[in-house]
């Protein structure tokens, strides 16, 4: 598949108001990808915002961002090292899969008539991180990153296998990052782990999502193009992100980002700047 979107540079002032609402609410200095294909389609992204707005502002989607990583168990991956602005990724791409599973997944269960329940906790959205590098295309990649990004995707199993998620994309910044995921995320990617991880995912999220019904604006008219739009906002909310939230959950771990916890000293993989 290949989605139709409004990059960032790209955006007129209308859209690039909402972009910047996004990446306020959200905490990250990026939009993702599925909100970037909502812009391609007349009032689609209009109808998503009007109803995510409150939820991203109230930090009521923060509280459900870490309530759903809390509940993801996932296998210990080895030590690794890697340059401090592909941690940095890797955090930046972990919170807002994590958010926008939450708040993504409730705005297509309010639409499917799921009803509002008790509200859970708001938090703290956190202090913007750092931009991160241009996004590249598949097509821009050297043939060898590619190769190893279509190569990781394919490990996720998606219903449409042309997909490719972005993080991967993003890696190829560092050929010395990206060429190691294969092996780095063995644990996650042998013995259907991440098919479990994927599906515990979408548990956690549908679980927020009455709470979080609560909290979202009213929802405009539905646009014409809504009809073209969700079955790409099932795909992305039931495989797409919930498949990456344990991929950047456990690679943020290997790389000792935020909110990992002491572990006992693994081999490195000698990634290094």
């Amino acid at each position: 598949m290949s989605l139709a979107e409004v990059r960032e540079a790209e955006a007129t002032p209308a859209v690039a108001v909402v972009y910047a609402g996004l990446r306020a609410g959200v905490g990250v200095a990026q939009v993702n990808l599925i909100w970037r294909h909502a812009a391609a389609l007349p009032g689609v992204l209009d109808w998503l915002w009007a109803q995510a707005r409150p939820v991203l502002e109230s930090g009521a989607a923060a509280g459900a961002r870490d309530r759903i990583a809390a509940r993801m168990t996932l296998p210990r991956l080895p030590r690794a090292e890697a340059p401090p602005d592909a941690v940095a990724l890797v955090e930046t791409y972990s919170r807002g899969n994590l958010t926008n599973l939450a708040v993504l997944t409730a705005i297509r269960l309010r639409a499917a008539g799921l009803a509002p329940g008790a509200q859970g906790a708001a938090a703290e959205v956190g202090a913007m991180l750092p931009p991160p590098p241009p996004l590249a295309r598949l097509a821009e990649l050297p043939p060898a990153s590619a190769a190893v990004a279509r190569a990781l995707a394919a490990r996720h199993g998606l219903s449409d296998p042309s997909v490719v998620p972005s993080l991967y994309l993003h890696l190829a910044q560092w050929p010395e990052v990206l060429s190691a995921l294969p092996g780095l995320l063995a644990p996650l990617f042998d013995g259907g782990v991440l098919a479990a991880s994927r599906d515990a995912a979408v548990a956690a999220a549908e679980a927020e999502a009455p709470g979080l019904i609560a909290g979202l604006g009213a929802a405009p008219p539905p646009p014409v193009a809504l009809a073209a739009f969700e079955p790409r906002l099932a795909l992305f909310t039931r495989e797409v992100i919930p498949g990456m939230v344990p991929v950047g959950l456990a690679l943020r771990d290997a790389f000792g980002g935020k909110g990992t916890s002491p572990r006992t000293p693994q081999p490195s993989l000698g990634l290094g700047d």
